[in-house]
């Protein structure tokens, strides 16, 4: 009777060994693929906080002409986003956009406005610093 009890404790404890290392494979196979979902999202959050959006749009957003994801690096202006990533014709110096992918503005008609985030620019294109993240919006509408 002892070697019976002795066995079948032998085979208990070794079925609780065996399911105790499967439970833990499967969770280590669970986390790493958790971590892996975790280090693709954190990546693509990455890569949008280091791009801004360009929209080119006409008539208050009537009409949309061109819509860009464009990645930036730190200290970077608008007009050098523009420049790199856009057909422009400029006046002033560079200082004033005049055309954007071969849409012109009609002089004392209608004029190449921009916002960011939602918002009336407060500087120039030259000027203004992007950050990760912003909303840019080109609107050619009168004046």
């Amino acid at each position: 009777m002892r070697k019976w009890f002795l066995g079948l404790a032998s085979l208990l404890l070794v079925l609780g060994v065996l399911v105790g290392c499967g439970t833990d494979s499967e969770q280590s196979a669970k986390q790493s693929s958790q971590g892996a979902d975790s280090t693709e999202n954190q990546n693509a959050a990455e890569q949008k906080e280091d791009s801004v959006t360009i929209v080119l749009s006409q008539n208050n957003g009537e009409k949309q002409i061109a819509k860009k994801e464009v990645t930036i690096e730190k200290g970077t202006t608008l007009m050098s986003v523009m420049e790199k990533n856009f057909e422009l014709e400029t006046s002033h110096n560079g200082g004033f956009i005049t055309a954007i992918e071969g849409v012109s503005q009609d002089k004392g008609k209608t004029a190449w406005m921009f916002k960011v985030n939602g918002e009336n620019a407060k500087v120039g294109a030259k000027d203004l610093k992007l950050s990760p993240g912003d909303q840019i919006t080109f609107d050619l509408h009168a004046y």
